[in-house]
């Protein structure tokens, strides 16, 4: 075989045994043979899968990478990455062995309730099929989870709590049966009461520490950067952001830019002109979208996909880590699907003061950056042309986060740079710039969090106290971030680490050619589905 057709059937194996490996994964990816299963994270099967992937590295070590075109050479390295970086999240860090969010009974099921990819007698099939896994599921989690650690056991008991929610919403699609349904809930109500019990001596620290935590980062960026290299460049660039930020504060204020604490001072009187309820968070983003997708259009900034989008609240099974989230068809998925813009308003149990601290953190305004961000022209668009585009399956089997959350951060810069405002107020232009430098300043800060907390030794009191002095954020925010932090590692930094790559191509790509309008551009960019800012350069020649 030529190496081109080596590559195609590597391809074609390494899709079959990922997905084959996490059937949930495989179902959100657009890919349906195994919505019927749940993983199996049994000692044996992860073995044998490690075995696996070793084989297809081997032989992608084996293709002749010179005889191939730069796209090709470009797909080789992003199939050896996914595959390198699964195997070493599988042996290394192995979450299956100490987070009990790894072992999830429950988004299986959700996305079968929600994604209208096959007509609901076939998902409801498959979700009695995987309703029964449930049982055996959970007993192979606590016959695997070791030594977890006390906030990965909190959020899934959390997460736990909406397992009901989830039968409530497979019912609209047909009758499951009482003896699936009642195991499942007895399954699940047994491992909420292990978990609970094991809360008081779970004791080990969710820092990944400076080697694992290196190595997470090189292989989740696919970037050649160190942890120090991305804390230095997202503090120099904090300073930038914040000079930006007194500038605006000052022109909206009407002040000097030297005025004591203008920034904060600024941001608090554009909060209160922005305020919401929390019974109006989510129509907030409905109706910022709305205002997005014709800004857009009218500004013609990009090529728009044909994609409905349902803003709605999100479930409890997914909450505790991020307030919203862009749940898109699959890269893999062949039938019409809608997409889903999850928000997460403040909880009901809530005290009023963290409940006031939420809103003045998420007020309008901040609301239209992150539906930009969430949908248009950030996640919504972004993922809907990348499932368009004419590109490759080991581009739809291995999208980068890097590329998506560094579209989405740039995508809230552009629609700040050509105008956009929230509302017809003469400084609502000024109130977004602010809203968005400040997310900026959190996206920055999300890497030098992640860095510090899992490669350095912040605490919850210093890492605190630098996202509400640094980054101006409210109280339950910056307490938020901290958990984030501690339940993830290496997402955080995609958000800067993208951005930058994103900018600089778009940056290279106007010096290149003048003439192009915003259009042309962005729709370049777009075209070559969700594709690594540095393999973005290399198959456009930059």
């Amino acid at each position: 075989m030529s190496a081109s057709q080596d590559l195609a059937a590597l391809a074609v194996e390494s899709a079959d045994v990922l997905l084959a490996f996490d059937p949930v994964r495989a179902t959100s990816a657009g890919m349906h043979e195994h919505d019927g299963r749940l993983p199996d994270l049994t000692p044996a099967s992860v073995d044998a899968h490690l075995r696996r992937l070793d084989a297809l590295l081997t032989r992608i070590d084996g293709v002749d990478d010179v005889a191939l075109s730069v796209d090709e050479q470009v797909d080789l390295e992003v199939l050896r990455a996914r595959l390198a970086g699964d195997a070493f999240d599988l042996s290394e860090v192995a979450r299956h062995r100490w987070d009990p969010l790894t072992w999830d009974p429950a988004s299986g099921l959700h996305a079968l309730a929600v994604r209208d990819f096959a007509p609901p007698d076939e998902r409801l099939r498959d979700a009695h099929a995987r309703m029964r896994a449930v049982p055996g599921f959970l007993e192979e989690a606590r016959a695997n989870l070791r030594e977890m650690s006390p906030i990965h056991v909190e959020t899934a008991l959390l997460r736990l709590d909406g397992f009901d929610g989830v039968i409530d919403e497979l019912a609209l699609l047909g009758e499951l049966g009482d003896d699936a349904v009642d195991s499942a809930r007895e399954a699940v109500a047994q491992h909420q009461a292990w978990l609970a019990e094991r809360l008081p001596q779970s004791r080990r620290d969710p820092r990944l520490g400076v080697r694992l935590y290196s190595a997470t980062l090189w292989h989740h960026l696919d970037e050649e950067l160190a942890p120090v290299q991305v804390l230095e460049m997202a503090e120099a660039h904090l300073d930038d952001v914040t000079a930006q930020l007194r500038e605006v504060a000052a022109e909206y204020l009407g002040e000097s830019v030297h005025s004591s604490d203008i920034v904060r001072r600024a941001l608090a009187d554009a909060a209160v002109r922005a305020h919401v309820e929390r019974d109006t968070v989510v129509p907030t983003i409905r109706d910022a979208l709305e205002r997005a997708t014709r800004f857009v259009a009218d500004h013609d900034l990009l090529t728009l996909p044909d994609q409905p989008v349902d803003v709605g609240d999100m479930p409890r099974i997914h909450r505790g880590v991020a307030v919203a989230y862009c749940d898109a068809p699959g890269p893999l998925e062949q039938a019409p699907s809608r997409t889903v813009v999850a928000v997460a308003p403040p909880p009901d149990d809530w005290s009023p003061e963290r409940v006031r601290s939420f809103l003045r953190e998420y007020n309008g305004d901040l609301l239209h950056d992150l539906a930009i961000h969430e949908a248009m022209p950030g996640h919504v668009v972004q993922l809907a042309r990348a499932r368009e585009a004419d590109t490759s399956l080991v581009r739809r089997l291995a999208p980068s986060g890097v590329f998506i959350e560094g579209w989405a951060v740039y995508a809230e810069e552009l629609l700040v740079e050509r105008g956009y405002a929230p509302d017809d107020d003469p400084r609502a232009g000024l109130r977004m710039r602010l809203q968005q430098l400040k997310m900026q300043a959190r996206a920055t800060l999300n890497a030098i969090l992640d860095a510090r907390v899992h490669g350095g030794d912040i605490d919850e009191v210093g890492a605190i106290e630098l996202l509400r002095r640094r980054g101006f954020q409210e109280e339950a925010e910056a307490a938020g971030k901290w958990r984030r932090a501690l339940l993830t590692s290496a997402q955080l930094p995609t958000y800067f680490v993208g951005w930058i790559g994103v900018r600089r191509l778009v940056d290279d790509l106007r010096v290149l050619h003048p003439d192009w309008q915003d259009r042309r551009i962005h729709d370049l960019v777009l075209e070559h589905g969700s594709l690594g800012p540095r393999h973005l350069r290399a198959v456009l020649g930059l």
